[in-house]
């Protein structure tokens, strides 16, 4: 583990020069004590908090709690507001600014006399951009996530956030649904801050930071508001002052095993198919280079054990009661390496081997999966040459080996525009297909994948079909959507030649998809594909200019690799 030289906080404080006392007469400004930050250990919170973020509604309350760990252990404490991006509120999608925080979060750190991290997150795209943030940087991080929120329900039924305002969607176009049911499920579905309770792309990545050792044990599935979540927000800051010290630095933990370990546990949890970009730019940022098949290996090797709701029936407060992520992978410790460090210290295995589960039912013993069905799975073919996602244990088992016309909707307004048109030309056998989702497409590849079914296929009882797009789906969404196909149609991949009538072949058990039209048709039709127009202004264009592809986790290309700890010349 990394061990103490001299502080990179003292650069500001130490010392007789006319900087460092303009630092330490700043500092008192503040009404901070010299004896608070003189010769401490700077530890930062870098807190996602906002007033538009309910996921993180209560982080300003647990910045506090972490601060009281950080003053305990004898280091200074200082908050440094980032980027909030609350899912649902965020437009056009916050995957456009995934890597704006990821910039800001490694800025922040150069910049300020820190020698440790706390990181505050866990809507979807605060966890891979802190980490991604902090992995550039470099110094030693600990990350606390924001925990989920408080069960939903409705007339004596469980509901789940995301998972259930699709099904209730559906329900309503088809009919089944009154105004007055409407207005009510929107006030009982979301019930207290925290993220959403299923198995969405939020606990997912937390679940995943976990099991790669940058959490507490047993951190990622306190729901929000139990009392044990301001303990460990608390225990994270006394942590953070003895690895501003004595490490580990996030390079020593962010290592191949770490990333093998993650995708393993991915699978076990039925997770998202987000976390597959997420988890590349995370080993971009480290350094690590992933084969593209490791997610569908682990996979194969790794079947769903959480029966958490998309893919299950119970929500992430069961999970807890159940005994977390720890022991979920004492369940799958054959595939998890236990040498891989963490945070605390202790190699990873010694967090799942005395762990427990209390309930079969909600953490499935390998004998009795949650699905035959593989969780993830990548698959190749001429409409995804350099690969395409979806998840089949969300999935319909009869569209898991299928051919259908092709639909072919160019955007989310063409979209609109169509799909519940009495006239249109469908039917269960069709093959929806979205395109100019992609990073370029969206721009920032939004989460449109989980194309809705056309109204008059919800009144005849349809409530699924293969959907497929170059945009990325909501973890809390089940369907048979293949996602993230790539290259996307607007970088002139395969997709953009589709037409309506081209006949889509999928093929689970094969890993393939594509089209019934040979190499040299595809290149004729592209031929006439047109990029779109660049964006023409602000971060959006910079975001097109530099975005790389799906499979490359839709970082930017100049900040792959680690990057210098020190703030320059100073």
């Amino acid at each position: 583990m990394t061990q103490r030289v001299q502080r990179r906080s003292a650069r500001w404080f130490d010392g007789d020069g006319m900087r460092e006392f303009a630092h330490r007469q700043r500092s008192q400004q503040m009404g901070f004590s010299r004896e608070e930050f003189m010769d401490r250990p700077v530890v930062a919170i870098l807190n996602t908090w906002s007033d538009l973020s309910p996921c993180h509604a209560h982080l300003r309350e647990r910045a506090q709690d972490v601060a009281r760990g950080i003053t305990r252990a004898g280091g200074f404490a200082v908050e440094l507001p980032a980027l909030s991006l609350g899912e649902v509120m965020v437009k056009p999608t916050t995957m456009l600014y995934r890597n704006m925080l990821a910039m800001e979060a490694e800025e922040l750190l150069r910049s300020h006399p820190v020698d440790a991290v706390v990181l505050l997150g866990g809507c979807d795209k605060t966890v891979p951009g802190l980490m991604m943030g902090a992995l550039s940087m470099g110094l030693p991080a600990i990350f606390v996530p924001a925990g989920p929120m408080m069960s939903g329900h409705w007339r004596g039924r469980t509901l789940g956030a995301g998972t259930h305002t699709r099904h209730f969607w559906d329900e309503r176009q088809a009919g089944n649904l009154s105004d007055t049911d409407w207005v009510e499920l929107e006030g009982v579905m979301t019930r207290s801050p925290g993220t959403c309770q299923t198995m969405g792309t939020a606990s997912t990545m937390t679940l995943l930071i976990e099991a790669m050792g940058f959490t507490l044990p047993g951190a990622s599935s306190i729901p929000a508001m139990d009392s044990a979540h301001r303990r460990m927000a608390y225990a994270a800051g006394v942590r953070a002052v003895a690895m501003a010290d004595a490490g580990p630095a996030p390079a020593e933990i962010a290592t191949e095993a770490a990333f093998s370990n993650a995708a393993h546990v991915l699978c076990a949890i039925g997770g998202s198919t987000n976390a597959a970009i997420h988890l590349a730019a995370m080993a971009g940022r480290a350094g690590v280079d992933l084969p593209d098949d490791l997610i569908d290996a682990a996979a194969r090797r790794t079947p769903c054990l959480v029966n958490l709701m998309p893919a299950g029936e119970h929500l992430m407060a069961d999970l807890f009661r159940a005994g977390g992520l720890p022991a979920v992978m004492n369940r799958i410790a054959a595939h998890l390496d236990p040498d891989a460090p963490t945070v605390t210290g202790e190699p990873l295995g010694d967090r799942w081997k005395d762990a427990e589960c209390w309930d079969d039912a909600v953490i499935r013993p390998l004998a009795d999966p949650v699905s035959d069905r593989p969780a993830l799975a990548r698959l190749t073919g001429n409409l995804a040459p350099r690969g395409a996602l979806m998840k089949p244990t969300a999935a319909s088992p009869r569209l898991l080996e299928h051919s259908g016309p092709a639909i072919v909707f160019d955007g989310p307004a063409d979209m609109r525009a169509r799909i519940d048109d009495p006239g249109l030309d469908v039917t269960a056998d069709s093959v929806l297909v979205l395109r100019g989702g992609g990073p370029l497409g969206g721009p920032g590849m939004p989460e449109w994948g989980n194309l809705p079914i056309p109204k008059k296929l919800l009144k005849q009882g349809v409530r699924d079909m293969l959907r497929i797009s170059d945009a990325r789906m909501s973890g809390t969404h089940g369907g048979t959507c293949v996602l993230h196909v790539c290259p996307e149609s607007a970088a002139g991949g395969p997709l953009a030649a589709l037409r309506d009538g081209d006949v889509v072949t999928l093929s689970l058990s094969q890993r393939r998809l594509d089209v019934a039209l040979d190499e040299a048709e595809i290149a004729e039709r592209l031929k006439a594909h047109a990029p779109p127009a660049p964006p023409g202004r602000g971060w959006t264009r910079l975001y097109a200019q530099h975005v790389e592809q799906a499979d490359r986790g839709c970082d930017f290309d100049f900040l792959r690799g680690a990057g210098n700890p020190e703030p320059g010349i100073f």
